[in-house]
């Protein structure tokens, strides 16, 4: 299993707006290989809050056919051409790979 992970730092006030973003339908949940996405706020800290989002995949194979594919790169297409908010400070992607689970019982 892969996990990846959006760190996004973003002016106190809103990471509301950033859970919506993420919130709502989109193609990434049609991919093949996706298990799920969940959303997570930190508590703000001097004037900003953090937002994680966490994308499981079955594999590193899915996850790289969803980062090649159509639909994600047409996404980033229309987010350069929006441009950044300026109520987001930062943010950064990252990758890992599951070693080890533990579930209930």
């Amino acid at each position: 299993m892969i996990i990846e992970t959006l760190t996004i730092v973003v002016k106190e006030g809103f990471a509301d707006q950033v859970v919506h973003g993420f919130s709502q339908e989109a193609a990434v949940e049609k991919s093949p290989g996706f298990i799920d996405l969940s959303v997570m706020v930190k508590r703000a800290s001097k004037g900003e809050e953090e937002v994680i989002v966490m994308i499981r995949w079955e594999n590193e194979e899915r996850w790289k056919q969803w980062e090649l594919s159509e639909a994600h790169l047409e996404g980033h297409r229309r987010e350069r051409e929006r441009g950044k908010p300026d109520f987001v400070l930062s943010s950064k992607s990252s990758i890992y790979e599951v070693k080890a689970v533990k579930l209930p019982g």
